[in-house]
């Protein structure tokens, strides 16, 4: 579930003794793991303090958000205890709380000493952002399709477990190849993949992946592999001739009207994760979540192909609770995107309510704290829609 899609890009961050698969700009940095509350409320909005960062440059116009007539403040259930929206986002370290219903703007509230021009870091969303350059890549016809075979695009994976694994298979987490994604064994592959440049010119999670064996069938199998979620980034950026920032620019930020420049963290190569870390405004995730709603259109112009939102956020694989699309988890009446320690952005498209929450949970994930938050989600798309 969303809980070990998120505890696995940060196993990444914590392995060989701290942010193995990126550099700290300061050495001895401690790991994004354990850092302290105050380390936490810090750091998350202004990663590019601490990590190398691309930037993601935002437009001339930006998209309005304006506030709904009616906003709503409800009181609900969590667990059987009684919460206002304050009180739950303080038992929740959570920083920001948006919701959007038909595209105005019902709730948004900020806590920690957040403002609504400060960035918090996304952790995993970023996949969610990752997969859908993959589809203004296919309507650029850059990528010739969804069924395109990966190696097309990273020829360094030929003759590797990648021969035969199609673009899909990597965004269903599909690909059948062998990974161990044991976050607590320093000798697994999420411990060191992309912890160092094995060979010059050729990016360091490909130079590792290229040499992992297969295990399954490609496509009837999901296996949540951080590693490749990176790839997709890779494939993406080798498929459009730019780096991730330019492209995710040019298609998301400046045609939808961002309202801040975004930052990206990059490996050891200099190229932005797919898997990780884009760090936006509160407004921004919003943002990015109606994009999606909209249909990936923008200023009136298509920038994703007719019908990839609803494919892209719907089940395409059974992932052992409630379904995974492409880089999105399938919750009930809807999907999400989801990063540790709390990151959502979670759209029930029926309704046309959009949930956003930036937070600093105590712990990377927790069961109950994800249950909690499904709770949330759920009460605010209630107080939205007046269920």
């Amino acid at each position: 579930m969303r809980i070990v899609a998120g505890i696995a890009l940060a196993a990444a961050l914590a392995s060989a003794g701290g942010a193995a698969a990126q550099t700290a700009l300061k050495p001895g940095t401690p790991s994004v793991l354990v850092w302290t509350p105050q380390q936490q409320s810090d750091g998350y909005r202004a990663m590019e303090t601490i990590y190398r960062v691309n930037t993601i440059h935002r437009g001339e116009t930006v998209h309005a958000l304006p506030r709904a007539d009616r906003q709503i403040d409800p009181t609900f259930e969590v667990g059987g205890k009684s919460y206002t929206v304050d009180s739950f986002m303080a038992a929740n370290r959570m920083s920001g709380v948006l919701v959007i219903k038909d595209g105005r703007i019902v709730l948004e509230r900020y806590a920690m000493g957040r403002k609504p021009d400060d960035r918090w870091t996304s952790f995993s969303v970023a996949k969610s952002v990752t997969s859908t350059l993959v589809g203004a890549a296919i309507a650029d016809g850059k990528i010739a399709g969804v069924n395109a075979p990966v190696v097309d695009y990273i020829p360094e994976l030929k003759g590797s477990g990648y021969d035969g694994v199609t673009v899909r298979q990597l965004l269903m987490m599909s690909s059948g190849v062998k990974w161990n994604e044991d976050y607590a064994d320093p000798k697994s592959d999420v411990a060191q993949a992309g912890t160092a440049i094995l060979e010059p010119g050729v990016n360091p999670m490909v130079s590792y992946m290229r040499k992992l064996p297969r295990a399954h069938e490609p496509g009837t199998i999901f296996h949540y592999n951080t590693g490749e979620t990176d790839l997709v980034g890779v494939l993406v950026s080798n498929a459009v001739g730019m780096s991730l920032s330019d492209y995710a620019s040019e298609k998301i930020w400046k045609p939808y009207g961002m309202e801040r420049d975004a930052v990206w963290m990059t490996d050891l190569a200099g190229h932005e994760r797919g898997g990780c870390c884009i760090s936006m405004t509160l407004r921004d995730y919003g943002r990015v979540g109606q994009f999606i709603l909209d249909g990936g259109v923008a200023g009136g112009k298509r920038i994703l192909p007719e019908g990839w939102t609803a494919e892209a956020t719907s089940k395409q694989i059974d992932n052992g609770s409630g379904g995974y699309g492409y880089f999105w988890w399938m919750v009930p009446g809807g999907y999400q995107a989801a990063g540790i320690f709390g990151q959502s952005i979670t759209t029930y498209p029926k309704d046309r309510v959009i949930v956003v929450t930036n937070a600093a949970w105590p712990q990377a994930d927790a069961d109950a704290a994800w249950i909690a938050l499904g709770a949330f989600d759920e009460a605010m798309r209630a107080a939205a829609t007046g269920g």
